[in-house]
């Protein structure tokens, strides 16, 4: 894997997170939430970009994330493997096994690994691989079976970054997968499409026949920008089609995005209109997020 300079029209430089985290100022985060969407980003020379990125972030550190996470009241966090690293998972492992009480991981690997180091990545803490036909630098749905087979006998779960445009085409591949599936972002949806669109239908249907959703990402899937009113009656449809298949993610350190930055505490207020009812929302950020990613039951929860 060789890393390359930004270039402005293929991999633009985009900017870092909020330095400031806060949590929400419209709800009390319940004990044990999860926050199971962020990465954290080295640099060159140790951390090298694979030339195919379509972006170029800045660093994303450990200490940087778990400070977010204090800053927001975050009991836990699950680190997805950035694309811009490619199969290279070694600082998301290196932070995993830094922090193992409190992070999970999801990897981005080839096929075919030596036993050992997927042995090594499960101690780790890795729970499950992500297929990612987005942003370049990940794996694709070529080999989805072949995916599915090792993540049911590591006891893991397939992670899915994709545009739910894409959805009606693979929505029948999906059935019989035999091992939990989780949508990125709820399909990396524009909301401009309308509730009515056939990606968004096959993504409430697939969600409501048993897949995840990641309750994440307002920041690309909103026209109309903060608050992020224009996503509310879409996640609202995700949610009431599984309520205890949501989960909730802050997509820390919000790459590839060169809008307005948001403060991760406007995402989580934005959750108090995406589900809000008090004790759903506590499942959201609690009680869902410990069955699937394996955390230790929530106080109150479970």
């Amino acid at each position: 894997m060789r890393e390359i300079a930004p270039d402005a029209d293929r991999a633009p430089a985009c900017a870092g997170p909020d330095p400031h985290p806060r949590g929400p100022a419209r709800f009390i985060v319940p004990p044990g939430a999860v926050d199971t969407h962020a990465h954290v980003i080295g640099l060159p020379p140790r951390h090298l970009f694979v030339a195919e990125r379509s972006y170029t972030p800045p660093e994303a550190t450990a200490a940087s994330y778990l400070a977010m996470l204090d800053a927001t009241g975050m009991t836990y966090g699950v680190l997805v493997q950035v694309s811009v690293h490619g199969t290279d998972n070694s600082l998301m492992v290196e932070t995993l096994r830094a922090n193992r009480q409190r992070l999970r991981g999801i990897a981005v690997i080839p096929l075919g690994l030596p036993d050992r180091e997927l042995a090594a990545l499960q101690q780790a803490g890795v729970v499950g691989l992500r297929l990612n036909v987005l942003y370049g630098g990940g794996i694709g749905f070529d080999q989805l079976h072949a995916y599915a087979a090792l993540a049911r006998e590591l006891g893991w779960h397939l992670q899915f970054l994709i545009d739910a445009a894409d959805l009606p085409a693979l929505a029948p591949r999906l059935e019989g997968l035999s091992v939990p599936i989780v949508i990125d972002h709820w399909g990396h949806f524009p909301v401009s499409r309308g509730l009515a669109d056939p990606g968004f239908q096959t993504l409430v249907s697939v969600v409501r026949d048993g897949a995840w959703v990641k309750l994440s990402g307002a920041y690309r899937n909103t026209v109309e920008g903060p608050p992020y009113a224009d996503t509310v009656a879409f996640v609202r449809r995700l949610h009431q089609a599984a309520p205890d298949r949501c989960v909730w993610g802050s997509d820390w350190p919000h790459v590839a995005h060169r809008g307005h930055m948001m403060n991760v505490g406007e995402l989580l207020d934005l959750l108090a209109d995406w589900v809000p009812d008090t004790a759903a929302r506590n499942r959201v950020l609690a009680d869902n997020a410990h069955r699937l990613y394996g955390f230790p039951p929530s106080e109150g929860g479970e």
